[in-house]
């Protein structure tokens, strides 16, 4: 009995990270839109768990930690290329609704501009026209932080300084969501059912962590999440009660909380990957 909860325990960590982002991908896949999704999600992401497995390289510890990261990785990479794909065709719609709507019969419709990788183009950095471009990025960040890890893999203090910039980059997913609410004194778009699982997820990971005796980073910033929660829901509440009052109206504040939006984004806990 012991041993099928904790092969229980390892399966829900391995998977549960990357559930809820299924019924996201069959939305935007549905209705052909991705704005309600940031693919600097994806970013933070793939960031954080490649850190992750070259920490592994130096500190080996739980697998199932380590093949979360994994499959984490192979999730964002499927959610950006479908992202990119709906986003480049959205574009190129535009385009053409707006040149039927001019009667302009004339004209020749262009396709939106080539963004690339390889420009360099620091303004139009993640928002690339495909998916290609962010493979190079993702191969580029790899291949520079392995040849590091490499040189100084006998270095205690560069391994445990990789382990806890891995971890505290998924720990800090949350910071921008809580920035852009104090920004517009309002929290219309973020959905208190993603904060509720957010807590059960990161106390689930967080007794996980001690358990089973993972690298004191995980177990570290494991709490750090549940404190950023705590700050979601006072601001929430100091909002709600007039306490700070709204510079911006809801729909404007609806309009700009793109990270997190209450109907379109079904974002995970961030640590449960």
């Amino acid at each position: 009995m012991r041993q099928l909860v904790s092969w229980g325990a390892a399966g829900a960590m391995v998977f549960g990270g990357v559930v809820p982002y299924i019924p996201q991908y069959r939305d935007i896949r549905r209705t052909q839109n991705a704005d309600g999704f940031s693919s600097y999600v994806c970013l933070v992401l793939l960031v954080a768990n490649i850190l992750r497995i070259l920490f592994w390289f130096g500190r080996r510890f739980e697998s199932p930690l380590l093949w979360q990261s994994i499959i984490m990785i192979i999730t964002m990479l499927l959610m950006l290329k479908l992202c990119t794909e709906v986003r480049v065709s959205n574009e190129l719609n535009v385009k053409r609704r707006s040149f039927a709507a001019a009667d302009s019969k004339d004209e020749e419709i262009k396709a939106p501009p080539k963004r690339s990788y390889l420009d360099f183009d620091l303004n139009y950095f993640w928002h690339w026209s495909k998916f290609t471009d962010y493979v190079q990025c993702v191969l580029t960040f790899t291949g520079v932080t392995g040849y590091i890890t490499y040189l100084w893999l006998d270095s205690s203090l560069f391994v445990e300084t990789l382990g806890f910039l891995a971890v505290f980059t998924e720990a800090m997913l949350g910071v921008p969501q809580l920035y852009r609410n104090y920004q517009n004194r309002s929290t219309e778009g973020m959905s208190i059912k993603m904060v509720l699982m957010w807590t059960s997820g990161d106390t689930f990971k967080t007794v996980y962590f001690i358990l089973n005796q993972a690298p004191f980073q995980f177990s570290i910033c494991g709490l750090l999440q549940p404190a950023l929660l705590i700050m979601h829901t006072e601001l929430n509440t100091c909002i709600s009660a007039g306490v700070i009052l709204p510079v911006i109206s809801p729909e404007e504040a609806t309009m700009q909380n793109t990270l997190y939006p209450k109907e379109k984004l079904h974002l995970p806990d961030p640590l449960l990957l």
